[in-house]
């Protein structure tokens, strides 16, 4: 006798159809839009680039015997410029800008990352009870991202390093505290719109505990918009922690910061200009590379979005 259990669709967006006999999509057939888009490519291979560079300047960071490399003053070698004796010349204490951009970058992108993966965190939990729950705990979360999202970054930043202290864990603290309710509010979204399908009412007729249902079948079908989401709200870290270091509530000295490169350079700005472009273009690089990045990565988990 044939079994009369139904097909049950696992993805949160239109599948393809497949011819009979064929074999289901490979990672290279994912991977495909990526490679086509260019400019996404470009993101992809620039990503990757200033990932080994974060690697690199974490190891400088955390080793003791290596902060020579970016702390070592040369009174006497202030203000270099670029290839005058050293690869990206000196700053005004003669420290070695290639190693400071190298330690800086490392500061940004893994504050990036930590604050994504915390802010990804709470908006996945919470947005996937409110959106699952209904009722008073959605009305109640909903409310709470509302008031989260209606506080200034600043401010929640300046009552943090009141709080603690300036430096890179508060403004951790402060864009998380933020960040959160951008993705509880997508996810919500998602798992509104999931819930209704067949696959998670047969889970619920089956007597499938909530919990299980959100993270075995709501969660694993959300991870593409979470994936991309990630790749933006890093890019929006990068620019909130330099924009904070800029002010002087991020990263403190001795410990370099793109954002605290540009402010220390702008006293030579007029003299010596690349002292602020060095450390500024890095910064549009990272988030034109992660944007880009993002655009990728939304044409892989949507088809209906790709263009070729």
């Amino acid at each position: 006798m044939a079994s009369t259990n139904p097909t049950l669709p696992i993805s949160t967006v239109p599948i393809e159809e497949i011819p009979s006999g064929a074999p289901g999509r490979t990672f290279g057939d994912r991977m495909a839009p990526l490679v086509a888009n260019k400019l996404a490519l470009f993101g992809g291979v620039l990503t990757l680039g200033f990932f080994v560079v974060a690697v690199l300047g974490a190891v400088v960071l955390l080793r003791g015997d290596l902060h020579y490399l970016y702390l070592d003053q040369n009174l006497r070698g202030t203000l270099k410029h670029p290839g005058d004796g050293s690869l990206l010349g000196t700053d005004n204490l003669g420290r070695s800008m290639f190693w400071r951009l190298i330690a800086g970058t490392a500061v940004s992108l893994w504050a990036g990352i930590a604050v994504t993966a915390i802010s990804m965190t709470i908006g996945l939990i919470l947005g996937s009870v409110a959106g699952y729950t209904r009722g008073w705990t959605d009305r109640i979360i909903s409310a709470l991202i509302d008031l989260t999202w209606g506080f200034p970054l600043i401010l929640v930043a300046v009552i943090f390093v009141g709080m603690l202290e300036p430096g890179l864990t508060a403004v951790i603290v402060a864009i998380s505290v933020v960040n959160w309710a951008g993705y509880a509010r997508i996810v919500r979204a998602q798992v509104l719109t999931l819930k209704e399908r067949a696959f998670i009412e047969a889970a619920r007729s089956l007597g499938v505990p909530t919990w299980k249902i959100i993270l075995v079948h709501l969660v694993p079908n959300m991870l593409g918009t979470m994936l991309v989401m990630a790749s933006y709200y890093i890019a929006v870290t990068v620019i909130a922690e330099a924009g904070m270091s800029f002010i002087g509530l991020g990263a403190q000295p001795p410990t370099p910061s793109l954002g605290q490169m540009v402010s220390e350079g702008r006293k030579f700005l007029s003299k010596d200009p690349w002292i602020v472009a060095l450390p500024g273009v890095m910064i549009a690089l990272l988030v034109l590379a992660l944007n880009t990045l993002g655009d990728g990565l939304r044409d892989i988990f949507d088809p209906r979005l790709r263009r070729w």
